[in-house]
């Protein structure tokens, strides 16, 4: 099994579309590991998911403990189990296998990958007003956190690990799109090759958008919160031991031993959400 990447899926309510992801990304990508976070989707992705044996990996969590989490799992699992890369793509197609090899073969220590609908001729199936929601919304973040990335919402992404063991996770206590332009955010401030990869952004393959239309407006007042902490961020990164995460402490409820820091002392099990004070 390649030690080197890690693909990691979130899920809730993906049942039509989980198999046949997996089945297309085994089709390109030979000898590589993919991570399933479920959030108790009351339908049939566990059972799909165990066809696949030791190949695919499933975290089932009690209930819908939101994307955020999901993705701030990803990585710490990413860093636990020593993997080099952490690719991260949704399960509904909008992200299509075939630009996995263009964008792994970019992945490097100081770099990160984004596939982009933004980039030179990349393309995107929204229509209407989702079509120039997203197209202003990456601009005026682009323009107002002086980033050099056209996209920055979407999470088809290859992460390094090396910089995910910096991060200040209490920082990234946040959902939806906000989550994904902090990181971004804080990777720009590390210094790291902000790299786009174009990619045809397709509509949903089947069911439904989950994205709640509330998180549109706390993405927007989100980025006055990184504007305001814009020149303190770079003070906040780990070089050495990171106390925003712990792999140590034992879950007393679900037995995992993955937290983040999401306010002083306070740290959340991100398999099943509970708190404990450290």
């Amino acid at each position: 099994m390649n030690k080197k990447f890690l693909i990691s899926i979130p899920t809730y309510k993906e049942s039509e579309n989980i198999e046949k992801l997996i089945k297309k990304i085994f089709s390109l990508v030979k000898n590589i590991k993919i991570l399933i976070i479920n959030d108790f989707s009351d339908d049939d992705t566990k059972n799909i998911i165990k066809k696949f044996g030791k190949k695919v990996e499933l975290i089932e969590r009690p209930k819908k403990l939101g994307l955020g989490t999901a993705h701030i799992l990803a990585m710490l699992y990413a860093i636990k189990n020593n993997y080099k890369f952490l690719i991260t793509m949704d399960a509904d197609f909008s992200h299509d296998p075939k630009y996995l090899n263009s964008l792994m073969k970019y992945a490097g220590k100081n770099n990160f990958v984004i596939g982009s609908r933004f980039y030179k001729n990349g393309k995107s199936d929204y229509t209407g007003l989702r079509k120039y929601i997203s197209i202003l919304g990456n601009l005026v973040a682009k323009k107002f956190l002086n980033i050099n990335c056209n996209e920055l919402t979407t999470y088809f992404r290859v992460y390094s690990v090396n910089n995910l063991k910096k991060f200040p996770y209490d920082y990234l206590n946040v959902e939806g799109y906000s989550l994904g332009v902090r990181t971004i955010w804080m990777i720009n401030k590390l210094g790291s090759k902000l790299i786009e990869i174009p990619i045809h952004f397709k509509d949903r393959n089947k069911g439904k958008s989950k994205i709640p239309k509330l998180q549109i407006l706390t993405s927007v007042l989100d980025l006055f919160y990184m504007r305001l902490n814009d020149s303190s961020i770079k003070s906040k990164f780990f070089n050495d031991k990171n106390y925003s995460y712990s792999l140590k402490i034992n879950c007393s409820k679900c037995k995992n031993n993955i937290f983040s820091l999401t306010k002083k002392n306070i740290y959340k099990c991100l398999v099943c959400g509970k708190n404990r004070i450290k």
